[in-house]
């Protein structure tokens, strides 16, 4: 990692994290996230710190997911890194979720993958009019990860499963009436709002970052996800990918044509295995969604659609993945379950050990 991949510095009683690779869109690193947990570790325990802010270099990102090129190019050589990136990556999003004080992500321009674990799991979620999230996994032939097993299932309705297995691109008002944003702050004053932040006595907390926000939050519109939540609803609450495709072909209509067109082009083994994985995240908590994504993603490595997806969608750039299996029928239920069986090289994740 260079020196400047992410930065972090203290003002007044504020912990600032910046992750710094805009011409990467602030995409993760291995090395990224082995400072950012280990910074987090640290200020959990410092008592000049009263609470954390998270932002993004630039205007284009927050953090637009891992650094999953370095995955590909390593791809065949028996090289840990995958294994390393995701262990760590995935207790770093425990370290958010558990972060004992108030934790502030400025969720400003593109939030994908990687960048909605270093955010949606802290306490204040801030969105700008440029935000853009997704999960857009399921068209690499990977599955949302970063602890997408525990904040998607419990999003209110189907709309968690929609965006899962879609990748549906959410905007501020979205995420706001989804409850993955807390507070909707233009673009222009979010550098008053940390600074604000550094100013302010935040010894009360939670409770004195809401009272900053408060200062600084907007109306960001009408979300469009609440137009089509009956719709939503009525398709993905199905029980099985094959029935929610039969549902959304059964209801027709310009809504459902675009989701059977955008299904149609996803892994159909990322597809099975995402629709398992919001079905299980909704009964388990958030330290062992962590471990079932670990045993998933070591699955993922060991086959072919994630390299596939990687090699269409950022390496050649053609948008024609070859996957294989090339249909939903031929994924059987044997190949979903070993996804979620205990990984065969280092074992299970824990996320109280350190990375």
């Amino acid at each position: 990692m260079s020196q400047g991949d992410i930065l972090f510095v203290r003002r007044g009683r504020l912990g600032v994290a910046t992750l710094n690779r805009p011409e990467a869109l602030n995409a993760l690193t291995l090395e990224m996230a082995r400072e950012m947990s280990a910074t987090l570790a640290a200020w959990a325990e410092d008592d000049a710190v009263d609470a954390v802010l998270i932002k993004g270099a630039g205007e284009r990102a927050f953090c637009a997911g891992g650094d999953i090129r370095r995955m590909y190019d390593l791809r065949g050589t028996g090289d840990p890194y995958p294994y390393d990136f995701f262990r760590t990556e995935y207790a770093m999003n425990a370290r958010v979720f558990h972060f004992p004080k108030p934790y502030v992500a400025l969720m400003d321009g593109i939030v994908m993958g990687g960048g909605v674990g270093l955010s949606v799991h802290g306490s204040h979620r801030v969105a700008s009019e440029r935000m853009m999230l997704a999960m857009p996994e399921t068209g690499i032939g990977l599955f949302p990860d970063v602890g997408g097993s525990y904040f998607l299932p419990r999003l209110p309705g189907e709309t968690g499963m929609f965006m899962a297995l879609t990748g549906a691109r959410i905007r501020a008002a979205d995420a706001l009436a989804l409850g993955i944003a807390d507070a909707y702050v233009p673009s222009d004053r979010l550098q008053a709002l940390e600074a604000a932040l550094a100013e302010t006595d935040l010894g009360g907390g939670g409770d004195a970052v809401e009272r900053v926000l408060t200062g600084f939050a907007g109306d960001a519109g009408r979300a469009s996800v609440t137009v089509e939540r009956e719709a939503i609803d009525a398709c993905f609450s199905a029980g099985s990918v094959e029935e929610i495709l039969a549902r959304l072909k059964a209801r027709g209509g310009a809504w459902a044509e675009t989701q059977l067109g955008i299904l149609a082009a996803k892994s159909p083994t990322s597809l099975k295995i995402t629709f398992e994985q919001m079905r299980r995240g909704a009964r388990l908590d958030f330290d062992a969604c962590m471990a079932m994504e670990y045993r998933i993603a070591n699955g993922c490595v060991l086959g072919h659609d994630f390299y596939e997806g990687i090699r269409a969608v950022v390496v050649d750039k053609d948008q024609k993945p070859a996957w294989r299996p090339a249909s939903l029928a031929e994924v059987s239920e044997a190949d979903v379950t070993a996804y979620f069986e205990r990984p065969p090289f280092e074992g299970d994740l824990d996320v109280s050990a350190p990375n």
